[in-house]
């Protein structure tokens, strides 16, 4: 599955089980992460059934007992393992990946690498899992990203801004959407971003523009 199905499923509150995901780029394994939260339980349940880990800080023996936890008046609970390749004993969660608990939705965000996915838990990952790899773009996809996400955030802009900003940004996705953002932010609702507002907001001298 891509990204853009991924979050078209979540947005439709269609759910997998276990959602791997990991790769050498962050900024896409944060889109699917934050979308499960926004979309996964009502704001009201989130307090009793959402529990976020950070893999520096827990164990697989811990990570089990929330993950066997059972939802408080609520049909699910979900349980984020964030910076997961952080964590000492990952492949201990074998078990859990081929005996899951049907009320329990877990994200696992292993960043900045690759997965090896011909390990036991690999493999129980691609049998009973939905794993996504968040890659790093070429510099020269990145322009037709920068077009993509403007349109899916109903921002305009020429090509002129959008080759400027990739050239100047280069791939860091999280900087890139970041500026996007910010100049959304500042433009008048319906203007179109144009090199002007880049070297203006973006902070781009007109000589680096020449």
């Amino acid at each position: 599955m891509t990204i853009h199905d991924i979050l078209r499923d979540i947005r439709a509150r269609k759910f997998a089980n276990v959602y791997f995901l990991h790769g050498e780029e962050p900024f896409f394994i944060d889109q699917i992460s934050e979308a499960i939260e926004a979309n996964a339980l009502p704001e009201a349940e989130r307090s009793f059934n959402q529990t976020v880990l950070y893999g520096k800080d827990v164990d697989a023996i811990s990570l089990l007992d929330y993950l066997r936890r059972y939802p408080m008046m609520s049909e699910r609970q979900v349980v984020i393992l964030r910076e997961a390749q952080e964590m000492k004993g990952v492949g201990d969660l074998l078990g859990y990946i081929e005996n899951q608990m049907p009320t329990t939705l877990f994200v696992v965000c292993y960043k900045h690498k690759k997965y090896d996915l011909n390990t036991k838990l690999g493999k129980a990952l691609k049998a009973h899992a939905l794993v996504f790899e968040s890659k790093k773009l070429y510099d020269n996809q990145v322009p037709d990203w920068i077009t993509g996400y403007c349109k899916e955030h109903k921002i305009g802009i020429e090509p002129a801004a959008t080759a400027l900003l990739a050239d100047y940004l280069g791939a860091d996705l999280a900087k890139v959407a970041n500026e996007l953002d910010k100049l959304a932010l500042n433009l008048p609702a319906g203007a179109t971003v144009t090199p002007n507002h880049v070297q203006e907001y973006v902070g781009i001298s007109k000589d680096y523009n020449v």
